[in-house]
C-alpha cells in the first residue's frame, strides 16, 4: 500500500522521527531568534536617534586568510583569532606618539569591558622594517605583534579619505570580517560604547 503511485506510504516509525526532528528544528530556532535579531538590529536597522562612534566598513570584506610573521619569525595569520572579537591596528614598527595612542587605546578598552574582556583580542601589524621598542612590548604584553607587507596592508584595511591605515583602528568580528574603523585621533571612552554594543548585540565571540 503506498500514498503515492510508486511510494511507499511512511511507517509510524519514519513519521514519528520527522515530528521530532521538526520540533527540534522549532526549538532552535526560538533560541536563535534573539541572537539573530539582535545581530540583524546592530548591522542593518539604525533605530532613530543611533549613531556609531565607529565607521561600518560596508560591503564587509574578509581579513581571515591575511598572513603575516610574528617578531619571533612564527607564522601569523587572522584566522588564528577566530572566535574572538580583534582589534587591530597597523603602523610602523618604530610606533611613534599617535602609534603608542592606538595601542593605549585597545588595551583600556579591553580591559574596561569587564567580564567580557576574554571575547577580545588585540594585534599590531607592522608594516614597514622596524621594529617596535622592547619597552612596548612589556607594557602592552598580551598584544599579538606581527609584520605584514605594507601593500597588503593597504588593500586590506581601507582608510578614511584622504587618510592612510595607520590613522585608525580596526575591528574584526569573530567570523573574520573586518566590519569597523574608528577615527583618527580615537577617543576611547566612544570606542568603548560602540565595542560594548557589539558585544551586547552579536551572539558569536
Amino acid at each position: 500500500m503506498s500514498d503515492k503511485a510508486g511510494a511507499p506510504a511512511p511507517t509510524d516509525e519514519a513519521r514519528a522521527i520527522r515530528r521530532a526532528r521538526i520540533k527540534m528544528l522549532l526549538i532552535l530556532a526560538v533560541c536563535a531568534a534573539p541572537v539573530i535579531a539582535s545581530y540583524v538590529t546592530y548591522y542593518l536597522i539604525q533605530p532613530e536617534g543611533r549613531t556609531n562612534y565607529g565607521a561600518l566598513i560596508d560591503p564587509q570584506r574578509t581579513v581571515a586568510g591575511l598572513q603575516a610573521t610574528g617578531l619571533d619569525g612564527r607564522a601569523v595569520t587572522l584566522s588564528q583569532f577566530s572566535g574572538k572579537w580583534l582589534l587591530l591596528t597597523v603602523d610602523s614598527g618604530d610606533c611613534g606618539k599617535a602609534c603608542q595612542e592606538k595601542l593605549y587605546a585597545i588595551r583600556q578598552v579591553r580591559l574596561t569591558t569587564g567580564k567580557d574582556r576574554d571575547r577580545i583580542e588585540r594585534l599590531f601589524l607592522v608594516s614597514d622594517a622596524g621594529t617596535p621598542d622592547a619597552r612596548l612590548l612589556r607594557e602592552y604584553e598580551g598584544t599579538v605583534f606581527a609584520r605584514v607587507d605594507s601593500r597588503e596592508a593597504l588593500a586590506a584595511f581601507p582608510a578614511a579619505p584622504g587618510g592612510q591605515p595607520s590613522d585608525h583602528i580596526f575591528v574584526v568580528d569573530p567570523l573574520g570580517n573586518l566590519m569597523m574603523r574608528f577615527p583618527k585621533n580615537v577617543d576611547p571612552n566612544r570606542m568603548k560604547k560602540d565595542i560594548a554594543k557589539l558585544l551586547r548585540a552579536s551572539g558569536i565571540g
